[in-house]
């Protein structure tokens, strides 16, 4: 059973966990293009090594960032977004009138 430590819960077993994607720089979502957004929400790097990722404790909807080398699979760490993050992104609501 292949284990992942999470920061909030402690170590549970991986199949309590979901894959959230690559963390990467996001784009202003009001002032980019479409192309741009595409990019950035489903295409990553693929490079062998170490990569952060974003990582969700389902049972308790908790997300939070993994450095997992993506060869091996093996975790190297798993921390809290606070440590890269100070500040929270709020998306406005768009105004969706035609």
């Amino acid at each position: 059973m292949k284990i992942m430590h999470c920061p909030l819960n402690g170590p549970r077993n991986i199949s309590e966990f979901v894959y959230g994607g690559q963390v990467a720089a996001m784009p202003d979502p009001q002032q980019c293009s479409d192309k741009d957004w595409a990019g950035y929400v489903f295409y990553e790097e693929n490079a062998i090594g170490v990569v952060r990722e974003w990582w969700q404790h389902a049972p308790s909807s908790y997300w939070f960032i993994a450095e997992r080398h993506n060869g091996t699979d093996d975790i190297v760490r798993t921390y809290d977004p606070s440590e890269l993050f100070d500040e929270r992104v709020d998306f406005a609501a768009g105004d969706n009138e035609s």
